[in-house]
């Protein structure tokens, strides 16, 4: 198992896991594949599920088992799968079930990430801004 717990505080200066709502921003694949998986560590600890919606094959099994992520806490949602995303975000957001939700770059247009900044909760919303896109691997489920 990687061990990560050292530097995370350090990397994820702008990451609070008590901030409602925060807008990651990852230049490539790699920074983009590296702070979610931090972000997901971060998450894991706190209770409650975490919810992260992204494409197909996202993030697989074995690098989430190498970071030490429970998977049994994660909850992936396929954005195809998704008939109505606010919906889904708005219901997540509130009903208490969730320590966190994640969503992929691409995943909401700037309206939808300024609309979900203004509402009032206890779940921890991570968007991240851009498209950058993970290579192609199973997903966790």
């Amino acid at each position: 198992m990687l061990h990560i717990s050292t530097n995370v505080n350090s990397q994820l200066k702008s990451i609070n896991q008590y901030d409602s709502f925060n807008v990651l921003d990852a230049d490539d694949v790699q920074s983009t594949n590296d702070m979610l998986l931090k972000v997901l560590y971060r998450c894991n600890a706190i209770a409650g599920w975490t919810l992260l919606i992204a494409p197909d094959h996202a993030v697989n099994k074995t690098m989430l088992d190498s970071y030490g992520i429970n998977i049994n806490k994660l909850l992936v949602l396929k954005q195809r799968d998704l008939i109505n995303l606010e919906h889904t975000l708005d219901r997540a957001l509130s009903n208490g079930n969730f320590a966190a939700v994640i969503t992929w770059p691409g995943v909401l247009s700037q309206k939808q990430i300024e609309h979900r900044s203004l509402s009032c909760s206890k779940t921890a919303l991570y968007c991240f801004k851009g498209a950058t896109h993970l290579p192609m691997s199973k997903l966790a489920h």
